[in-house]
Formats: structure tokens, sequence, C-alpha cells
């Protein structure tokens, strides 16, 4: 989502009193969860189910009360097959442990897997997955400048949960050019919220552009989904995992070039890779985001935004670097 007004002090975005009230009311009673245990059975039977020879894998999505939504897609998972391939979705209801996705196809889960139904009655049994990006836990390189690593807040603003984690709602104590960047988050699990109220959070590069982070888990690309320059351009692929899991953002930001005169001669560039999958490929920025920074030959810090959502960092570093 966008940020406060450019000149908002990054103090005040994190989290805080303030920002735990306000977020209480936009989301009302709804619950978030912020361990795997704490979401029972809706979070055990929500997540992704694919098997090799199977014509579907299955992305299923918690609505809350025991509701779900069933996304089947043909040839894989986003990143793993899926190619944009057709997409089908149907609804089901939880029974107990058991859940029913009644339509075309059709499917049963229960007991980490999935007994799926095709058109020509064929049955095939898909287990439940749970993949890990590639750069998961990728070490800080020589040169680089370790914003979090658990350890300390000496490169980064920002606050620290009893677990380790650093809360969105952080800044980097220094400004950057053009750099590389690695980072891991985690959305919480709100089977009851929808849209952007939905684990929101975002990395904005120089505090002028945004990259969305969301729970986007099963939906097509968005503009405004996770893996989005916020409002410019959806990602090729939505490779959102499921809630709950560590995923990661691995960023080259090409800063924009300026004359003599502050004119602009060259736009940002962002290349994306989302749990590993390119989903951005040195994208020129069309100008800031939402309400970023403005643009000028400044260089900027790296924000981690604070929208009223429990979203969490680890493993956070920035490679400066020269163009």
């Amino acid at each position: 989502m966008s940020a406060p007004a450019p000149g908002t002090p990054a103090g005040s975005w994190r989290r805080g009193l303030a920002p735990l009230l306000l977020g209480a009311l936009l989301q009302g009673c709804a619950a978030n969860y912020l361990e795997p245990e704490e979401g029972g059975v809706d979070h055990a039977l929500q997540g992704e189910y694919t098997a090799a020879g199977a014509p579907w894998a299955l992305q299923v999505v918690a609505l809350g009360e025991g509701a779900f939504r069933g996304v089947f897609l043909a040839g894989g998972l986003p990143g793993g097959g899926a190619d944009g391939g057709e997409r089908v979705e149907v609804e089901g209801r939880r029974s107990g442990a058991l859940l029913r996705l009644e339509g075309e196809p059709w499917a049963e889960i229960r007991d980490g897997a999935a007994l799926l139904r095709a058109a020509d009655g064929t049955r095939y049994a898909l287990p439940r997955v749970q993949r890990e990006s590639p750069t998961l836990g990728e070490a800080a390189p020589a040169g680089a400048v370790v914003l979090f690593d658990g350890s300390g807040l000496d490169q980064i603003d920002g606050e620290v949960d009893e677990r380790g984690l650093l809360h969105a709602g952080a800044v980097s104590r220094r400004s950057f050019g053009s750099f590389h960047a690695h980072l891991e988050f985690r959305v919480p699990f709100g089977p009851e919220l929808a849209g952007q109220r939905r684990g929101n959070s975002g990395v904005y590069l120089q505090e002028r552009y945004e990259l969305q982070v969301l729970d986007s888990f099963g939906l097509p690309p968005d503009a405004r989904g996770c893996g989005a320059i916020y409002g410019q351009r959806p990602p090729d692929v939505n490779m959102s995992l499921p809630p709950l899991a560590w995923q990661t953002y691995d960023i080259d930001f090409s800063e924009a070039r300026f004359d003599d005169d502050g004119r602009r001669v060259a736009p940002a560039r962002v290349t994306l890779l989302h749990n590993g999958v390119l989903v951005h490929d040195r994208v020129a920025l069309d100008g800031p985001t939402g309400r970023g920074d403005a643009e000028s030959p400044a260089p900027g810090r790296l924000l981690l935004q604070d929208h009223w959502s429990p979203v969490y960092y680890r493993n956070v570093w920035v490679v400066p670097r020269e163009d």
C-alpha cells in the first residue's frame, strides 16, 4: 500500500500504540495468527498440493470459519509449470478435518493430501508440499551492509519482537544509490481478512518506489498484489507462498539519473526475484509509487513499511554498487 505523505518521520510509521489501535479499527475483530500452530485446522489444510503427472496442481486458500477457495492450475504451481495456463477456482467448506472442493475439477483434502478427480474421472493423489525459496538464508557477501541479522539495530531504525524478528516499520540508517538487496519476510495468517487488509507491508527503495508485500497467495498477478511495483506494474508471476511461510525478495535497483539542471535523463530500474523466480526484469519505473518521496539525484533509505499488519522481516542486507 502507498506510504504516508513525504516527510513523515520514519519513527511514526513503526509499530506502536497508535498504529496498533488504528490497525485494529481497520481490521475489526478478525484475527491475525503469527505461528502455524495458532491457525488450527484451517491453516493445516491451506497450502499447495501437487504431484508429477497430475493434470492440475492445487492452491487452497482459507477464507475463515471453515470456508475455502481452491485454485486449480493446469500444468503445475506458479514458477513450477503453471506458466499462465488454465486456472479454475472452486469453493469449498470444511467438515471437521475434511475439506471438499465441489466443482470441476473436484477434490477432497485431509491428512496432508488432496484426492483430485479430473474431468475424465481419473483420480490423482496430490501431497501437500511446502516450497522454499532457493535464496532463503542467503548469507551477506563481502561488502554488504547488514541492516538486520537478529544481532542488533546498529544499521536500521526499528523494533524487534521477543522472537528476534524485525517488525514492519523499519528504515535503514544510511542512504543508498544503486544497490543489490536481499530480505526475507513473513505475512500473518488472517483468513477472515481480504485484499489490502491481508498481511500488508511494502519495501520502499530510496523511500520512493514500493515493491508491495501482501498475502496474495492463490490470486492472479495484480498491480497492487505481492511482488508488484505498487500501482505501476504487476509481477509477471504471482510467486506468493502461503501465509506464515518465509519468503524472499532479491532486488537489483538502478537509481534514476539526472543532468546538471536536475532533469531526469534516465529512469530508475528494478529487477526482482520473488522466492527465486524472476518477476520483474529491469523494469523502468514511471516515478515514485503511491505517496513515495519525490525523485531527485540524492540517494535514499530502504524502508520496510508498516501498514497496520503484523508482517516481520529477517536477514536484510544491501550491497551498494556503482552503475
